[in-house]
C-alpha cells in the first residue's frame, strides 16, 4: 500500500475544468520518461500481436506476443477488436519485452463467434467507466476466491445490453463498440473540449457533480497518449446521464477540493490485497465503502492506477 500512498501524495490537483456535465479535476506529477510502448505502439509498429490462444479460442483469455525489445503496457479496459469476437482487457498489464503472455478479457460482442480476422487491432476507446468499475469488483472477487481473473460474463453481457437500451444504439452482434460508433459525434465534442495539460499524470473524472472515477499514470506521456480512449471511457457515462443527448448547457461544476479529497481519503483507507501481476510486477487490488480500485505496480513505481466510485 505504500507504493500507493506515494503515487498519490506526490501529486497535485489542478483547477477543474467542465464540459456539459462533465467536469474533469487535473492531477499533476513527476515528469519521467516511460520505459516501455503502449498497446497501440506497439500494435501499430508490428511490435507484437494479439490472437486467439487456439484455433477454438476461449473467450476470457488472448495471447499476447511481445516480439520487440520493449515492454509493452497494456491498460484495464482498452478494447481489442477482431478475430471471433471483440473483447476488453481486464486488467492493467506490463508485458516484458520477447515474452508471449495470455491476458484475461470479457467479450463485449456477445452475438459473434466467428473469426473476422487472424489478429485482433487496438480499438480507439476503453469501455465505458461503469462496466469498467463493475468488472473490476467481479475481477477482485475471482481472484480472492479461485486465483483467476475473470469477469462475471453475464453480467458484463447484461451491463451492455441495459447500455444500448438507455441509449438507443442497435447493433446486430451486440457489440459494445457500435455504441460508441452511432454516439461518436458527441464523444468527439468531450475529446476536443477537455484535452489534457502539460505535466498531467491522470484526473478525478466527475460526472453532474458526482465523482465518477480517478485515472493515474507513471508518466504525462502514456496518459496523453491514453487521454482520448479514457475520454471516450468516462464521456459514453455523461451521454447516458445527461439522457441520451449530451445537450445539457455547460455549468459550473457543484463538486469541489474537498469532494475530490474525500475520494482520496478513502481510496488511501482501502483495504488491500496484493497478487504477482499477469506479467511484471504486483497487482494490487483496493476495496473501501463506494470504492473499487486496481494498480499496476513495476520496476519499483505504479504505473496506473484506477479506482472509481461504486
Amino acid at each position: 500500500m505504500q507504493l500507493i500512498t506515494d503515487a498519490i501524495s506526490s501529486t497535485r490537483l489542478g483547477k477543474p475544468k467542465t464540459f456539459r456535465n462533465l467536469t474533469i479535476f487535473p492531477v499533476f506529477g513527476k515528469v519521467i520518461v516511460p520505459d516501455y510502448v503502449t498497446l497501440d505502439e506497439a500494435l501499430t509498429n508490428k511490435f507484437a500481436k494479439v490472437t486467439e490462444v487456439s484455433e477454438g479460442g476461449s473467450v476470457p483469455e488472448l495471447k499476447f506476443i511481445n516480439d520487440s525489445d520493449y515492454p509493452v503496457f497494456l491498460m484495464e479496459g482498452e478494447e481489442l477488436i477482431g478475430a471471433k469476437q471483440n473483447r476488453t482487457l481486464n486488467l492493467s498489464i506490463l508485458i516484458s519485452a520477447k515474452k508471449a503472455v495470455s491476458i484475461p478479457v470479457s467479450c463485449v460482442e456477445r452475438g459473434r463467434w466467428a473469426r473476422h480476422s487472424v489478429d485482433f487491432s487496438a480499438a480507439p476507446r476503453a469501455q465505458y467507466a461503469k462496466g469498467r468499475a463493475r468488472k473490476m469488483a467481479q475481477v477482485s472477487a475471482s481472484l480472492q476466491s479461485t486465483g483467476t481473473r475473470y469477469s462475471n460474463q453475464g453480467a458484463v453481457w447484461q451491463d451492455i445490453d441495459e447500455k444500448f437500451h438507455r441509449l438507443q444504439a442497435t447493433s446486430r452482434t451486440s457489440a459494445m463498440a457500435d455504441i460508441f460508433e452511432q454516439h461518436s459525434a458527441g464523444l468527439e465534442e468531450y475529446v476536443r473540449s477537455l484535452p489534457p495539460e502539460e505535466g498531467q499524470v491522470g484526473a478525478v473524472f466527475t460526472i453532474e457533480g458526482k465523482v465518477s472515477g480517478l485515472e493515474l499514470f507513471d508518466s504525462p506521456d502514456t496518459l496523453r497518449k491514453l487521454w482520448p480512449k479514457l475520454m471516450r471511457s468516462y464521456g459514453l457515462d455523461a451521454l447516458d446521464r445527461a439522457g441520451m443527448t449530451g445537450e445539457k448547457e455547460e455549468e459550473p461544476p457543484d463538486v469541489g477540493p474537498n469532494d475530490i479529497e474525500a475520494f482520496l481519503k478513502n481510496l488511501v483507507g482501502s483495504e488491500v490485497k496484493q497478487y504477482p501481476a499477469v506479467g511484471e510486477g504486483e497487482d494490487i487490488r483496493l476495496s473501501n465503502v463506494g470504492l473499487t480500485g486496481a494498480a499496476l505496480a513495476a520496476r519499483g513505481r505504479v504505473i496506473h492506477l484506477s479506482a472509481f466510485a461504486m
